[in-house]
């Protein structure tokens, strides 16, 4: 695996190549498409991108946890969390990429 880490600038960047929008245009793409993205997570809608994935939001019920440290049990409280399932295709992708 690599220490590359794909950024919002490397985003635009392909976009600017890609496409042929100025790179001011094509940040303001990237831009909106992660907004759009992120607004409909805050709503609780889901989010799926076909051959890549679906992301939502699960709510997780409080419960009691455990400190390992100590042992001593400690509340958890509700809250949302973001997950994501990727698609067969990217799975494929990914486990092929294993075989270089």
């Amino acid at each position: 695996m690599s220490d590359k880490t794909l950024t919002r600038m490397d985003l635009s960047e392909a976009v600017f190549r890609e496409v042929g929008l100025s790179r001011n245009e094509s940040a303001a793409l990237v831009e909106s498409v992660l907004q759009h993205v992120s607004d409909a997570l805050v709503k609780g809608e889901q989010v799926k991108i076909s051959s890549f994935g679906t992301f939502s939001v699960r709510e997780k019920a409080a419960r009691v946890g455990r400190n390992p440290k100590t042992g001593q049990e400690v509340p958890i409280s509700p809250r949302r969390v973001l997950t994501f399932r990727p698609s067969h295709l990217m799975k494929e992708r990914v486990a092929a990429g294993n075989r270089k």
